[in-house]
């Protein structure tokens, strides 16, 4: 085994630079949490590829830990799941919507919680920074959306979802 000395790559690698002295962006250091919630009615006849619109937030937010889809069971058979995606908000992204971008193959089969974005690394990213070949923020407003697939639901049922984020 080894000893090791490792710092955060978010804001401790900026911060602990003995050449200089900076500071992290507020938004990953020190920043105000801001919270969004809503909730949508789910049919029992949806079809592969509905979309329900849950956020629309600026595309500098840096989504934190704790954000979450809840939902009920929505199908008795088959096996239907959920893309977490960010969408142009009046087509301000360069490059196409990406309806797997925070997360993919969430269950609607089974009652139950989920991370909306998949993977822990990308805790704290801009929200622009999620879409596909995205390379700069296009600043103003960005959509998150939930896109129904793998199978129609046939059973109607409530998906809330919760996002904590900062901007500043």
């Amino acid at each position: 085994m080894a000893v090791v000395n490792l710092k955060g790559s978010l804001v401790m690698t900026l911060v602990d630079d003995a050449s200089s002295q900076k500071n992290a962006e507020v938004s990953l250091n020190g920043g105000r949490i801001r919270c969004a919630i809503d909730t949508v009615e789910v049919n029992s006849n949806d079809s592969i590829n509905s979309t329900y619109l849950m956020h629309r937030l600026p595309s500098n937010a840096r989504i934190m830990p704790g954000s979450k889809i809840m939902l009920d069971d929505l199908a008795s058979t088959g096996a239907p799941t959920l893309d977490v995606g960010v969408f142009a908000y009046k087509s301000n992204l360069v490059n196409p919507d990406d309806d797997d971008a925070l997360n993919d193959g969430l269950s609607a089969s089974v009652a139950g919680e989920h991370d909306m974005v998949k993977d822990i690394a990308d805790w704290g990213l801009p929200l622009w920074d999620f879409v596909a070949s995205e390379t700069t923020d296009p600043f103003g407003l960005l959509d998150i959306k939930l896109t129904l697939k793998d199978a129609a639901v046939n059973v109607g049922g409530t998906i809330t979802s919760v996002v904590f984020y900062t901007i500043d």
